[in-house]
């Protein structure tokens, strides 16, 4: 996992579903991953950051933070369906609970799942690179 960082889900994650970005800006696919998780679940932040939306978008509940430190313009993940904890303007660290998985809708059916994305401005992202580290780098080895 990469430093700072933590699964929005407790437990070993499940990806129920994957990222498939869309061939175009409305095209088909998936922007985001979705995770097992209860109905009544708890959710944490990935990163450390400030919540810039907590309400209901299309009858359900999202989640919004906006990510430290990660340019310009900035990485913004998000989580639906929830029941937020946090308000807009909060501030929040990496693992910190910040909502419960709503029951209703279901998004993946009775077992439940959390839907997770990440955009950078208008674009999408795989938020699996946040917890799954950078690029390895290999380095010379020195007087050998």
């Amino acid at each position: 996992m990469a430093a700072g960082r933590a699964w929005p889900v407790p437990g070993p994650p499940v990806v129920v579903r994957g990222w498939d970005p869309p061939a175009t800006p409305y095209g088909p696919g998936h922007r985001g991953v979705d995770l097992a998780a209860p109905p009544g679940g708890e959710i944490r932040a990935v990163a450390a950051g400030r919540v810039t939306f907590a309400g209901p978008v299309a009858g359900q509940g999202v989640l919004t933070i906006t990510l430290d430190g990660s340019g310009s313009p900035p990485l913004r993940t998000t989580y639906e369906p929830v029941h937020a904890l946090v308000h807009p303007g909060e501030r929040v660290s990496a693992g910190q609970r910040v909502a419960v998985l709503d029951a209703e809708p279901p998004h993946c059916g009775k077992e439940g799942c959390l839907h997770w994305g990440l955009k950078r401005g208008d674009a999408y992202v795989n938020p699996l690179a946040l917890v799954r580290g950078g690029h390895s780098r290999l380095l010379p080895v020195m007087g050998g």
